[in-house]
Order: structure tokens, then C-alpha cells, then sequence
């Protein structure tokens, strides 16, 4: 019966557009195209809302969807950087104060030049990572989910983006090189067995002498040091027995360092020679190092290592800071009492 009425419906529409003029069914062509129009663009806008509410779900960088961490922990991509990425570029003697110099320097992307509608606008901790690990130059295994960062499209309609806002955007299939990965494994294992193997005598030799020194409580950590120096500098300003900074450091025969204490301590328990390259040496062969490499020594910046503190100080003027540091604790402890007598 409905469809009966329906098809009585078009006939009648049909045969009215027939009663009226050519200039009149124009006129009503032109008003229902109109309003399919408005249809669409009503249809196309709502579209593109949702698919802008996605967007802010998702990874700038890697694509990857924020819904799966439990945290929803996200930084912005056009945002200030934040106080822990600071202290790592201050470290590193860089400057940078927004996010978009900092990703473009480590994924070597432009995002100044991002659209709403198109590129989302933050980016997941994962990718902070990245920019972290890069930055401290650490030696560890750095993951990084694709291998080549998002390039965004605007919205169509096979949007990918709008298929997979919860698990992040797809990407393509790699085929596995089997062999190359299993001789990957191997080299990997055996690269782990010699590095087990390789001198045990010498590791317990110099946990033995970093306890027969036992300076932790006196001497410096090189951990305190305010800017991230390359890794043979820190060697070379460090003693090679409890490996702090060099206190009071003094010179054996064959060129090596070592705090004064530490190595008087190793020589009356271990023997007379050096505990570097086992080169014959007796307390009386030790000198003070060149007044030049002192004066590097005691220009170093040290960061406070005391609580509520974190001042930069030279290396040379740290214990004069310290001295002022247990002044104060001491007259903060200090209380008047009355022993009797006369107050």
C-alpha cells in the first residue's frame, strides 16, 4: 500500500511539472538542487568535525593513538618545552624554547606549517622519548615505531584517520628478510657471550679497589656536573680508582691519575705498582699534576648537590659554598638553653 502511494506521489509530481511552464520547472529543478547541496555541505561539514575530533586523538609524528596509553599522556606540538627537556639542553650548552625547532632538528619535519584540520596537534610520550634519548646521546636501544614519521592528508573518503582513531593510523606491511634477521640474532648472542667472558678478573679488581678506597661520602660524583661533557673529557678529570672527580690529584710515573687518598690507600693493601697498568710506583714517586690542568680542573661547573639548593658553582669555590651551607644548618640547630643560674 505504501509503495502504491508513493508511485501515485511521483506520477502526480510529474505531471504537475508538466502542467507548469519551462520557465517554472527550472525555477524548481534550481530549489531541489539547492537544497541537496545544502544537504551535502551540512553532511560534509559534520564529516569534518569528526574527523578533526580524531585527529586530537592521535601522534602528530608516529600516528599512534593516545586512547591506548591509560595515562593519555601527550605534550603539544606548537607548545612551550617543558622543565625536564630544559635541564637536558642546558646540560648539552643548547637553546630552544618551543617544540617545533626541537622536532624538526630529530624527525626532521616541518610542523610550523601545520593545519588543524589536517595535522593533529599533539604528540605521544613515546616520541618524547625519542627527542630525549637523542638529545643525551644514550646508548641504549632507542624505539621508534615507524620508520619515517605520518605524512597527513586532508579528510576523503577512504580517510584512514577516521577508520582507526582508537589504535592509531595503519601502516603498510614489511616483508621479513628471515636469514638477515636470524644472522642479526646470532652475531647479537655471541657479541653477549664475549662481553661476559672478557676480563671477570679485572671487573673484580676494580669493585676491590673502589672498596679498599671507600670515598663515596668524600669525594664527587662526575653525576653533579652542570654541562654534559663528552665521555673521554670525564674520564680524564676523574680518578681511575673510585672514578669520582679527582680530589687533591696527584700524578704516578707513567701519566696516570688519581685522587691523593685513594691511590695512598690501594698502594699500602694491593702493593707497590700502578693500579691502571701495573707499572712499579711508591708513595714518594707521586706529584701534583701542571698548574695548567688545575686550573681547567677548578674551573669546572658543579651543580649543588644539596636539597633546595641546585646553585652552579665552580669546582675551585664549591667547598667555600658548602662551608656557608653548614652555617646555616648549624644556626638553625643552635637553641638557647638555661642551665640554671642567672638567664
Amino acid at each position: 500500500a505504501a509503495s502504491l502511494d508513493q508511485v501515485i506521489e511521483e506520477k502526480t509530481d510529474t505531471l504537475t511539472l508538466m502542467s507548469h511552464s519551462p520557465f517554472e520547472r527550472d525555477t524548481e529543478l534550481n530549489k531541489s538542487m539547492q537544497t541537496i547541496d545544502k544537504g551535502a555541505f551540512h553532511v560534509s561539514q559534520r564529516e569534518a568535525k569528526t574527523h578533526q575530533e580524531n585527529l586530537q586523538h592521535l601522534c602528530r609524528i608516529c600516528g599512534s593513538s593516545f586512547k591506548t596509553d591509560p595515562y593519555k599522556r601527550s605534550h603539544p606540538v606548537h607548545g612551550p618545552i617543558d622543565d625536564e627537556m630544559q635541564v637536558l639542553l642546558r646540560k648539552k650548552e643548547k637553546k630552544a624554547t618551543s617544540w617545533p625547532d626541537l622536532l624538526a632538528k630529530v624527525f626532521k619535519i616541518d610542523v610550523k606549517g601545520d593545519i588543524d584540520t589536517i595535522h593533529p596537534t599533539k604528540f605521544c610520550l613515546q616520541c618524547w622519548t625519542v627527542v630525549q634519548k637523542k638529545l643525551s646521546n644514550s646508548p641504549y636501544e632507542i624505539f621508534f615505531p615507524r620508520r619515517s614519521p605520518v605524512e597527513w592528508q586532508p579528510h576523503s573518503l577512504s580517510c584512514d584517520v577516521c577508520g582507526t582513531s582508537t589504535h592509531g593510523v595503519k601502516r603498510k606491511k614489511q616483508v621479513l628478510n628471515t636469514q638477515l634477521s636470524k644472522k642479526l640474532r646470532m652475531v647479537a648472542g655471541r657479541a653477549r657471550k664475549i662481553s661476559q667472558i672478557r676480563n671477570p678478573k679485572q671487573v673484580n679488581q676494580k669493585s676491590l679497589m673502589k672498596k679498599i678506597a671507600s670515598c663515596k661520602k668524600i669525594h664527587l660524583s662526575t653525576k653533579i656536573l652542570a654541562v654534559d661533557y663528552p665521555l673521554d673529557f670525564v674520564k680524564s678529570i676523574s680518578c681511575q680508582i673510585c672514578e669520582h672527580i679527582l680530589a687533591d690529584p696527584v700524578e704516578t710515573t707513567c701519566k696516570h691519575l688519581f685522587c691523593r687518598a685513594c691511590i695512598l690507600k690501594c698502594l699500602k693493601v694491593m702493593g707497590s705498582y700502578c693500579p691502571a697498568c701495573r707499572y712499579p710506583c711508591f708513595p714518594t714517586d707521586l706529584v701534583s699534576p701542571v698548574k695548567s690542568f688545575l686550573n681547567i680542573m677548578n674551573s669546572l661547573p658543579v651543580i649543588c648537590p644539596v636539597k633546595d639548593c641546585q646553585e652552579e658553582v665552580c669546582l675551585g669555590k664549591y667547598c667555600h659554598h658548602l662551608s656557608r651551607h653548614k652555617e646555616i644548618k648549624d644556626k638553625e640547630g643552635y637553641v638557647c638553653i638555661n642551665k640554671g643560674g642567672r638567664p
